[in-house]
Formats: structure tokens, sequence, C-alpha cells
């Protein structure tokens, strides 16, 4: 006899991968193996799907499959570094996330990662140094002064500074939750775990009751199986996003019908009386 219950959740392994929601625009040597990485990590907690470029052999032009990783997503998070503006590679990231910005309303994000916002905004400091460098060694100008007013105007968007007096750890998983809520999104994750060991555990309960047709192990079963659906009906909820008092309508929805039904049920009882 197979189990009867089965997962809804499931999914094959050759369904196509979903497309990604974040974009990240970061200088690798930077904060590749650090803040970068400890923030996308952060968001794919989150589930957040991210969209993070790992090739180091870099040239002057970003890719065409680069630039639609940024066309299609619907944030993107900059990392300004303190060598963010020594790659050109980076400054033309920067100014395709500006231009989608324009196009399409992509969000922007941008985090100032151990440099001053108004260093980057002004181009002083290391971005002094960076863009002295480009002047020299880059013969269209225009380009130039391109990048400078994207990063002022990238500067002046709200965004995250690092500087401030908290750990590492609490401000990714802050900065993970703002894109969160921004992209309209709801974590599930939890529960998906939940649900996932809840399953385990009822197929694990049938198996031992058909070996012992105990009528408490069959009981047990039941028990669980109405767990996982309560939690499958939380996280419908959670998804539906619904605001306190739709809550709160919904249960007391929920505790009429309930009580209606009681009702009914003791009218038949009496029916039966002798």
């Amino acid at each position: 006899m197979a189990w009867p219950y089965s997962s809804s959740s499931s999914s094959s392994n050759n369904a196509p991968q979903e497309k990604h929601e974040v974009f990240i625009s970061f200088r690798g040597e930077d904060t590749r193996n650090n803040f970068t990485s400890h923030l996308n990590g952060a968001l794919k907690r989150l589930d957040i799907r991210t969209y993070i470029d790992n090739d180091l052999n870099r040239g002057d032009e970003i890719p065409t499959t680069l630039i639609r990783a940024i066309e299609e997503a619907k944030v993107s998070v900059i990392v300004f570094s303190k060598n963010y503006a020594v790659s050109k590679w980076c400054l033309e990231e920067l100014m395709k996330i500006l231009e989608i910005k324009k196009m399409k309303g992509q969000i922007v994000v941008p985090i100032f990662y151990d440099v001053d916002p108004s260093d980057v905004r002004n181009q002083r400091g290391s971005y002094a140094e960076a863009f002295n460098n480009h002047e020299r060694n880059f013969k269209k100008k225009i380009k130039v002064q391109e990048w400078r007013n994207g990063l002022m105007e990238a500067a002046n968007y709200a965004g995250w500074d690092c500087n401030v007096n908290r750990t590492e750890l609490a401000l990714v998983e802050e900065i993970a939750v703002d894109v969160l809520n921004k992209i309209n999104g709801v974590y599930v994750g939890d529960l998906d775990q939940q649900i996932g060991k809840y399953e385990e555990l009822a197929k694990l309960q049938f198996q031992f009751h058909e070996s012992t047709t105990k009528l408490i192990d069959l009981n047990n079963y039941k028990a669980t199986v109405k767990r996982i659906t309560e939690l499958k009906m939380e996280r419908s909820l959670r998804l539906l996003r619904l605001s306190p008092d739709m809550l709160s309508h919904l249960e007391n929805s929920s505790d009429n019908k309930n009580f209606k039904l009681t009702k009914k049920k003791k009218k038949k009882k009496k029916l039966f009386l002798f």
C-alpha cells in the first residue's frame, strides 16, 4: 500500500530555473569574499534570487549576458567600496543600471562599504585618485564625465552607510529584509522547512501504522497531516500579504462558519431523539 499523503511543494529536476530578482554590482577585489558574499547569503536565506557576477577575467566592456541580467532584475544593489571607481567595468555596470532605472523604474539600492557617501558623490578620496587616472588614460572625456554624473546620481539615492555602529551580520540582515520589502516579497523558507520535516514524520508514522495496525498510530499520523495542512494554509496566507485587519476578519468569518456548522449538527441530532 502506498503512502497516501504526498507533498505538492516538490519540484521536478527538469523545471526551468526561475529568473533572478536582484542584481548585485560590486568591486570583486574589495568585497567578493567578505561583505558581498555575506549579503548574497542573507538575500538567499530570504528566498531572494540573486545574480552575482563571478567572472574574474573581465575585459573593458561588459557582455550582453550581464546587460540582460541587469535589465531583468527588479532591484539593483550597488556596493560602493574604495576601489569601485577604479574599474571601468563597474562604472559601465553603474551606467547601465541607471539607464534601466530611467527606462523601467528599476529600484536602485546603494551601499557604501568602507567609504564615505560624500566621497562617492563628489569623487573625493580614493574616488578622486581613480578619476585622475581615468582622465589621464581615457581618451573619451565625455565618457569620464558621464561616470562622474552617474556616481553623483546613484549616491543621492536612499541607501545604506556601513560605517554606522553595528555588526556586519546585523547590517546584511537588515539590508536583505529591506530588499525583500522592496520587491514586495514574502519569506516562507521557515514554513517550508517545517512542512518538510512534518511530511517526513507523516511518512514514517504511516509506515509504522501499516506494520502494527494500531489505532493510536493512525491517529498520530492524522494529527501530523492536519498540522501539515495548517502550515500550508499559513504559508498561503503569508504569501497573500494580508493586513492584520484582513486576517482578523478572516478569523471571525471562520469562527462564525464553525459556529453555524455546530448548530446545524445539534439540530440534526435532536431530530433522531425518541
